[in-house]
């Protein structure tokens, strides 16, 4: 049983492990005297290793390790009573930048109860810290920057989409028109899809409150009986990145406005059905009308550029296109099943 006039003598092997660290260590003793200090703390807070074994903590430099909370923490856990974890606290000295340090402390059990070590381990992060509010401040920069530039965008689109309608007023020729509507159409759509874009976040976009606005748009802008023709929408729960929601949302454009122009010329009531279905990495869009179908034959239309433009976006997206009839009417559908070389590029599940 030691008395109170035993001298322990610390093991070489120990010290030296303390003293070579490439982290900055303190070995103390119960009463936060200094027993050992590694190189990399001497030199990370400016103090002569030939000063400080034997000293107590609050002696440290200038005094500025005299911080009762510190002491306290340390106290209690020499105590073992608590275990420091990732204490923070700043390191004020003078004529010098404030340092932000994160402190680990934990006994050395070697067996004697009356042998109390502590290692104390600190770790300046100020730099750490710097960058990342530096890193905050650029994304909040950013993010302001993003917000003027739709705003921006918003207003170009309308603006753009206001002299379409003006011109198509103004010309005479029929097939100008129509060309200027179909622009217009087009414009307003990706206005919607910007709109939709803007308050989408963590890069996601819910598809269902998107493809809903989008139907919508194109509802105001080119139904002008409400109780004649009507777009339905019946989208499931997934969400998918932005830019394959550009993608869906240009198809679903360019296909419900083929079939208000071409589906439905004489009759008295029309509907078309915008759905789409997710499993895994497995989708299925299907835009169905119940018009009058599609022409065949001689009478077939010539592939346009509202074709062309879904054919580039379906195999942009690694998607199979199908038409076929729907007696009456025409369905449209466009189906992907991904693989493991492409499931990073198509919409997930939300």
């Amino acid at each position: 049983m030691p008395t109170k006039s035993t001298v322990y003598v610390e093991a070489p092997s120990t010290l030296a492990v303390v003293v070579f660290s490439n982290e900055p260590l303190l070995f103390l003793s119960a009463d936060l005297k200094i027993i050992a200090a590694s190189i990399s703390f001497c030199r990370a807070f400016d103090i002569a290793p030939a000063t400080i074994v034997g000293r107590h903590l609050s002696a440290l430099g200038d005094g500025e390790w005299a911080i009762p909370k510190l002491t306290s923490l340390l106290n209690a856990t020499a105590s073992g009573s608590a275990r420091i974890e990732a204490y923070e606290l700043d390191l004020k000295r003078p004529n010098q930048k404030t340092r932000q340090l994160v402190v680990n402390a934990q006994i050395l059990d070697d067996g004697e109860k009356d042998h109390i070590r502590l290692l104390v381990a600190v770790t300046d992060v100020t730099d750490a810290r710097a960058a990342a509010r530096l890193k905050d401040d650029l994304l909040n920069e950013k993010a302001i920057l993003i917000q003027e530039v739709q705003h921006r965008v918003a207003n170009s689109l309308q603006i753009i989409a206001s002299v379409l309608m003006q011109s198509a007023r103004r010309v005479q020729s029929d097939e100008a028109r129509g060309h200027l509507q179909n622009a217009h159409h087009r414009v307003m759509s990706i206005a919607a899809v910007q709109k939709q874009l803007s308050t989408s976040k963590g890069g996601k976009v819910p598809l269902k409150a998107y493809l809903t606005l989008l139907c919508e748009s194109l509802g105001a802008s080119m139904i002008a009986d409400e109780d004649r023709l009507s777009i339905a929408v019946d989208v499931d729960d997934s969400s998918v990145e932005a830019d394959v929601s550009v993608s869906l949302g240009l198809i679903v454009t360019e296909l419900v406005i083929n079939a208000l122009k071409h589906a439905f010329p004489d009759q008295p009531k029309g509907k078309i059905t915008v759905s789409y279905r997710s499993s895994d990495c497995d989708w299925t869009l299907i835009i169905a009308d119940d018009g009058i179908g599609m022409p065949v034959g001689r009478a077939a239309p010539k592939p346009g550029l509202g074709t062309g433009i879904v054919e580039a976006l379906t195999k942009n997206l690694q998607g199979e296109l199908e038409v076929s009839s729907a007696e009456p009417g025409t369905i449209v559908t466009i189906r992907h099943q991904a693989d493991a070389q492409d499931q990073a590029a198509v919409p997930t599940a939300a």
